[in-house]
């Protein structure tokens, strides 16, 4: 499903970012950077800079510098690199221009950066053009994921485009004879309001020459309340690429003499190979590869390509009897590494103690897919002993450390580029596709374009783990929780620590998304997945939560509250259920109405829901969704209220119908016949809050609003029906087997 506003969201939209400069540059340039074990960066000269920045005014920061301006606004880094550079051009026209190292996956980052800058530079919004992800342009940067785009790069950014502004008001103070205090800059034009047609732009104090930074005392940062840009919605930068089908992605790049591959895969995980015949192949004209199991079929047209593969007889020796989707869940708990602590405190036996009722529950969720809607694509050439790879991913400098491994180059002579990515949701981490791409161009001597089948994307896909949690908590005859204890298996501990006011708590995590699958499994490696971590505890929770509050006799919201002193979690609370229209009553009411709340990397969220379920069929028909989010300052609310609307559409799909089904090493789904994701038919009404925060610091909101999806349907269920359900996803036949077992 393909939300009208383009974003990375629902059925996996086909968005991305624009791939300015595609034309392959002088390798070495802006790419030419080391990494300590600290995460620094040792980055280009200031005169490499210059020269690759061409004419005009090109400045570079780095984030301890910044922490001298605002320490206040900045949020601990957390082995994002110390030496973060943000920098930007200024063309003699006045255009400028802005690099990162970040990439535009549908979620807005190209138009809340630009929208940054332009904010601290004083220009206008349209004045602006990005260039993302490009690892011979752009500054190092870890990778986009884990909406920190805004929350980590953001105050890096606003801090150069004060000192850039700083700069350039004393250089037109020079030119106008006039003091900096009394002049003025609207749109990259300074004037002196003293002398009437006395200005001079942007462009004409650069003059096309690049200029020295001065030594200065700190650059004052703008004041929230002097915003005019920030805080304001903007057009995407995106949008008109991307409806008048100008976007280009990774797999639209036809350069002279490109060859399209495809691969020869294994029926299944752990699969040995044996031996292949490709005479047929070679017969039908198709250049093949071979290294080992490595074998590649070639043409100059993607459909011989795809008739040669066809061709080929490879033989594999299958792995013995594994796992499959429906015994995981006792494998994940007999293999689980020993439990460690998340968190801890009080004294669990003496809450206990304290209990009139105890409820204990075990939660499941079972593998999902990415599922994007652009597979894994790279175009890649090999020449001169440099490369350039256009490639769809979220982290383009570990790509191009993974490629020049790969072919045997210094990674300075490695260039990725990252033009539209069409969504990744934490799957296009791995590059693998454009590892393939560039070593069949080095071996060929040609360009080669690699884009994987719908097939091969699920079957090398990093799902989102299988998981297991276990509650025990008990309650006093007050309605106050007296103890929790939790413990998690397989998802990882991330928020799994509760935020409500329990006097005796223990958290335990085995097992996560960053340690692979658990032993005596072939599957492909477990990754992150939208809100990695989050969405599982936070299933679990709420629904232990709505458990709770039922023991109780209490409505859902009154529970929580009572149980609750987080004072930004009551106001997002207290604003969805202002919205929704929610009265209080017991559960089950009849009514199918359901509450759940979450923080997500600060990011706090509370969603309410209203669903019909058929009794019959056991189909779930989710009708209404109000959302309230607090990412304290909101850069573009019309963007936040996309990425909102996204997160609801593709929880819909984690909730009640994706599940990945595999045996014994081989993943059956193999497209969306089989694995369904969500449809326009199943959007509900969506409503969206955007809670006023702007004291502050912005955080990420692509993916807070999405851990509570799963909760708030399954709340919803029981009071509509009358069963819990505690397995993901729930789908028609786990819910008609809870209602028959009533």
């Amino acid at each position: 499903m393909k939300p009208a506003d383009g974003t990375e969201t629902g059925a996996r939209a086909l968005t991305g970012q624009v791939g300015a400069f595609t034309e392959p540059l002088p390798h070495g340039r802006g790419s030419d950077q080391s990494h300590d074990r600290k995460g620094g960066v040792a980055g280009l000269s200031r005169r490499e800079l210059f020269d690759l920045a061409g004419p005009g005014l090109f400045l570079c920061f780095g984030v301890d510098w910044l922490a001298a301006q605002e320490p206040a606004r900045l949020p601990a880094r957390q082995g994002y690199p110390t030496d973060l550079n943000a920098y930007l051009r200024i063309a003699p026209d006045g255009r400028v221009t802005c690099f990162a190292g970040k990439v535009e996956l549908g979620q807005g980052a190209m138009t809340v950066l630009a929208q940054i800058l332009a904010e601290e530079l004083d220009v206008a919004y349209d004045q602006v053009d990005m260039v993302l992800g490009d690892t011979g342009l752009c500054p190092y940067d870890m990778g986009t994921f884990g909406s920190m785009n805004v929350r980590f790069f953001g105050p890096a950014l606003r801090g150069a485009g004060a000192e850039a502004r700083t700069i350039l008001l004393q250089m037109a103070g020079e030119q106008l004879h006039a003091p900096v205090a009394r002049l003025q800059v609207k749109g990259g034009l300074v004037t002196d309001p003293a002398t009437p047609g006395k200005s001079v732009t942007y462009g004409q104090l650069v003059q096309g020459k690049p200029i020295q930074l001065r030594h200065l005392q700190a650059a004052p940062v703008k004041p929230v309340g002097g915003y005019t840009v920030v805080g304001h919605a903007a057009p995407r930068k995106d949008a008109l690429d991307k409806v008048t089908g100008k976007a280009k992605y990774a797999g639209d790049f036809t350069l002279p003499g490109l060859l399209h591959a495809r691969l020869v895969r294994p029926p299944a995980h752990g699969a040995k190979f044996q031996d292949a015949d490709t005479s047929a192949a070679e017969k039908a004209g198709a250049r093949v590869i071979r290294d080992g199991g490595f074998i590649a079929v070639l043409h100059d047209r993607p459909d011989l390509a795809d008739r040669a593969l066809g061709l080929v007889k490879a033989r594999f020796e299958r792995p013995g009897p594994t796992m499959d989707d429906k015994t995981i869940f006792d494998h994940l708990l007999k293999t689980a590494p020993p439990l460690r602590d998340a968190g801890s405190s009080g004294d669990l036996a003496e809450g206990e103690k304290t209990s009139a009722a105890i409820v204990e529950q075990t939660y499941l969720n079972s593998y999902v897919a990415h599922a994007p809607m652009e597979p894994h694509s790279a175009t890649a050439t090999v020449e001169n002993g440099k490369a350039t790879v256009w490639a769809s991913t979220q982290t383009p400098f570990s790509l191009r450390q993974q490629v020049a491994q790969a072919i045997g180059l210094a990674p300075e002579h490695v260039r990725i580029i990252t033009p539209y990515v069409g969504g990744g949701f934490g799957g296009k981490s791995s590059g693998g596709q454009a590892i393939e791409a560039a070593r069949l161009a080095k071996a060929t001597g040609k360009p080669v374009q690699v884009v994987w089948s719908r097939a091969e994307e699920f079957f090398y896909d990093t799902f989102r783990p299988a998981a297991v949690v276990k509650i025990r908590s008990g309650l006093t005859s007050a309605g106050k929780i007296a103890f929790w204890d939790y413990k998690v298996y397989g998802a990882g501990e991330r928020e799994a620590k509760p935020y409500y006011d329990i006097p005796h708590q223990r958290t335990l995590s085995a097992g996560g998304w960053q340690g692979g699958n658990p032993p005596g499994m072939n599957l492909s490696a477990v990754g992150p997945w939208r809100a990695p971590s989050v969405n599982t505890n936070t299933f679990a929770r709420e629904s232990h939560m709505d458990a709770l509050a039922a023991k109780a006799g209490m409505d859902p919201l009154e529970f929580r509250l009572k149980n609750l002193s987080d004072a930004r979690m009551r106001r997002v609370l207290e604003a969805v259920a202002k919205q929704f229209g929610w009265k209080a009553a017991k559960t089950p009411s009849g009514r199918g109405a359901g509450v759940a709340c979450g923080i997500y990397s600060d990011a706090y969220t509370a969603t309410m829901a209203e669903v019909a379920v058929d009794p019959k069929t056991g189909h779930v028909q989710v009708k209404r969704v109000v959302s309230a989010l607090d990412v304290g300052l909101v850069i573009n609310p019309d963007g936040l209220r996309q990425q909102m609307e996204g997160c609801i559409a593709m929880g819909l799909g984690y909730a009640l119908t994706e599940e990945v089904h595999f045996k014994d090493g081989e993943v059956l789904d193999r497209n969306f016949d089989s694995y369904q994701i969500p449809r326009f038919s199943w959007m509900p009404r969506v409503e969206t809050i955007l809670i006023d925060n702007p004291g502050m610091a912005a955080v990420g909101g692509g993916e807070p609003p999405i851990i509570t999806v799963g909760a708030v349907i399954a709340n919803a269920i029981y009071d509509a029906a009358g069963v819990r359900l505690r397995q993901l996803p729930m789908t028609p036949a786990r819910v008609l087997e809870a209602l028959k077992k009533g």
